[in-house]
């Protein structure tokens, strides 16, 4: 049974992540470029839909006056963060989803990878509300995940180079298939544009593409 609504239960994600997500390690890489830029020595970030820890693992003892909340529906998956950043006593574990976020003006910086397309509209909208709410004025906000590519035939273009990537590292034809028949059904992706609105529409006052490739994106908003 699975324990969280990724392809992988939690105690195998971070082996296989990187086999079906093109490039998955520049998500983490382009997140922390920017926190770097930002040039903050002290703040406070919500990482939410933090599945196993990585982005906050492998950048904590960087800013050790830093505070960390991380937030997951899936147990599974936050008892494997609280796992990997048990020897810290500046990281928060909550078990919420996006769509349960009470925090108000408290947050330098929130971000959401691959978390967010597992939500229809409604739902959507309600999560990224919450993150933009839990922001403080000027605060950030970085979310990275699968999108939808304009029209049908970008889109199915799109699907092929995907399940190309996916045979070659490891699954069969068949395989690859079913994994791209979770989109539409239990993967709710939006197209790059649909993303830009939605952001300008909860009310962030900057709001940029800063990385794309395959059928993934990654933006930036300002509070």
């Amino acid at each position: 049974m699975e324990d969280n609504r990724s392809a992988f239960n939690s105690d195998e994600y971070d082996k296989k992540v990187n086999n079906v997500l093109p490039y998955y390690s520049q998500y983490n890489k382009q997140i922390y470029d920017i926190i770097e830029n930002l040039e903050l020595s002290e703040f406070c970030w919500l990482d939410t839909g933090c599945g196993t820890g990585n982005l906050i693992n492998g950048i904590k003892d960087k800013y050790p006056k830093g505070r960390f909340v991380l937030c997951d529906p899936s147990l599974g998956m936050l008892n494997c963060a609280k796992e990997k950043l048990s020897s810290q006593n500046n990281i928060e574990f909550i078990n919420i989803s996006s769509q349960e976020l009470n925090f108000k003006s408290f947050f330098d910086i929130v971000t959401s990878v691959q978390s967010h397309h597992y939500l229809d509209k409604q739902q959507r909208q309600i999560a990224v509300t919450n993150c933009y709410k839990a922001l403080k004025d000027k605060g950030v906000y970085i979310t990275f995940e699968n999108i939808a590519l304009s029209t049908k035939e970008s889109d199915s273009f799109g699907e092929k180079r995907w399940k190309n990537y996916l045979i070659a590292h490891g699954k069969t034809p068949e395989e690859a298939e079913k994994h791209l028949a979770r989109r539409g059904v239990e993967l709710l992706p939006i197209t790059i544009n649909e993303h830009l609105e939605l952001l300008h529409n909860t009310g962030f006052r900057s709001v940029d593409i800063i990385w794309a490739s395959y059928m993934q994106a990654g933006f930036l908003a300002i509070k």
